[in-house]
């Protein structure tokens, strides 16, 4: 592979960040609450799994 003097190098670094596609404020905005709602549904879910499996544990200690 060929080396390339610092020079070339940041100036190929900034062509390719200029290539870079930013999000809009509006799709960071919904992209956020997305995860928020993901995040609470998801915690809620395991939340329920926990319990589950944490009484069915119990049970079976008394079982015992």
């Amino acid at each position: 592979m060929a080396k390339t003097n610092p020079s070339q190098f940041f100036s190929q670094v900034k062509t390719e960040a200029s290539k870079v596609v930013w999000p809009t404020r509006q799709e960071t905005v919904t992209t956020a609450i997305f995860v928020a709602i993901m995040m609470v549904i998801l915690s809620v879910f395991f939340l329920g799994i926990d319990t589950l499996f944490g009484a069915i544990v119990r049970w079976l200690l008394t079982i015992a």
